[in-house]
């Protein structure tokens, strides 16, 4: 048994200053008010500190060097240092590649879920940023692998006259590890994604939209297929117009879908980052990273997504000709920055950055303090800095 002593424990509906957290066989078993100190417990003292439920990321391709599409120890190398970022459960995150990659990456994502490391972050279900998007907003994903959703009778079809795979054999090895894959990114105005939408969603897959160019009556139709995600909310979408709302414009509309948001301040402009959370509430949307392998490395580090160079600067990671190729932010300072740039209580944070994508990925008793919730719990300091960090309660970071 532990107990997380006199800290400030930043719960659902409010703030327990001085409060005590008691964690026993990998749950929270009770949240007291003030101090306690039950015989035989492991008693820390986090006066003068935060309390909060462990952060969930469910858009990360990489951290620190490694990148989720190296092949060998990747997925477990990332898990094995998000703890230091507050990050207890995380989707490994690609971009589009060829089924013999996808393949090798989810049998990397199946045993790091099943056989985790000791000190690690909790592997999640993947999230496929697929081949099915949309070329004019691909960003940085790589055009060669780009697909077109199989159509009627499993013809296959290829932006490239001759690919040497289709989106049959990406399909297919999504359906070789559907447990291991948990969101999906497409884009809905391509022929065939609404029939794939309902094909992914009846086989239990979140689907989610985004490097779309699609208006505002595709993008509905696609939330009325079963769309209930919606990737990096305004970056590679149509833009917010005030007579053609869009992509984005049906994500604020519509209560059926939840956004992602990279809060880092240079993806999304802190109004817009505001806006959103006016339209739909801090309790419907998600903050992420979309953080790369330059994600802890500093200025002018180069690193890897999906085999390709990028570049680290001050803002975010870059392709080599200039391309936006993610960010290299991580989830405390994303926690940091829904405070302190956009204004948001701690509260708020907490659902945020845990609560929420924890819900919308069917964990319930993870992702927040509560009594009989998994013991995924952080501690901060007073400027937001990660000091320890607990998976099933167990200690698996310690700022030295």
């Amino acid at each position: 048994m532990i107990v997380l002593s006199g800290g400030d424990l930043i719960l659902p509906d409010r703030v327990q200053a001085g409060g005590s957290l008691v964690i026993a066989d990998g749950q929270i078993t009770s949240i007291a008010s003030g101090r306690v100190d039950p015989a035989n417990a492991t008693l820390l003292d986090v006066s003068n500190s935060y309390v909060i439920p462990g952060l969930v990321d469910v858009h990360v391709h990489g951290v620190e060097g490694h990148d989720t599409l190296d092949g060998g120890g990747a997925i477990a190398a990332i898990a094995s240092r998000l703890p230091r970022y507050g990050v207890t459960s995380f989707c490994p995150t690609t971009v589009a590649c060829p089924p013999d990659a996808l393949r090798q990456f989810l049998d990397q994502v199946r045993m790091a879920r099943l056989a985790p490391r000791p000190g690690s972050a909790r592997v999640l279900p993947s999230h496929l940023e697929s081949n099915f998007v949309n070329p004019e907003y691909r960003g940085a994903q790589p055009a060669a692998c780009l697909r077109l959703p199989p159509g009627p009778d499993d013809v296959q079809r290829s932006y490239l006259a001759h690919s040497e795979y289709s989106g049959v054999q990406i399909l297919a090895a999504i359906a070789m590890s559907r447990e291991d894959v948990g969101i999906v990114t497409l884009a809905p105005e391509l022929p065939g994604a609404i029939d794939l939408i309902r094909s992914l969603t009846r086989s239990g897959h979140r689907v989610s939209l985004g490097h779309s160019g699609a208006d505002f009556e595709t993008a509905m139709e696609a939330i009325a297929a079963g769309a209930a995600h919606a990737t990096h909310l305004f970056n590679r979408m149509t833009p917010l117009a005030h007579r053609t709302p869009g992509l984005a414009g049906a994500v604020l509309a519509s209560d059926r879908i939840t956004p992602e948001l990279i809060c880092d301040g240079f993806h999304v402009h802190p109004a817009m980052c505001r806006v959103a959370l006016a339209a739909k509430g801090t309790h419907n949307v998600m903050a992420i990273t979309d953080g790369t392998a330059g994600s802890g490395l500093p200025v002018g580090s180069k690193a890897r997504l999906g085999g390709r160079t990028i570049h680290i600067r001050d803002e975010a990671a870059f392709l080599d000709e200039g391309t936006l190729a993610g960010s290299t932010l991580t989830m405390d300072r994303a926690f940091r920055n829904v405070v302190m740039l956009l204004g948001q209580s701690l509260v708020d944070a907490a659902w945020m950055c845990a609560t929420v994508p924890a819900r919308r990925m069917g964990l319930d008793d993870e992702g927040v303090l509560a009594e009989g919730a998994v013991a995924d719990v952080v501690v901060l300091d007073r400027d937001l800095q990660v000091v320890r960090t607990f998976v099933d309660g167990e200690e698996v970071y310690r700022r030295q």
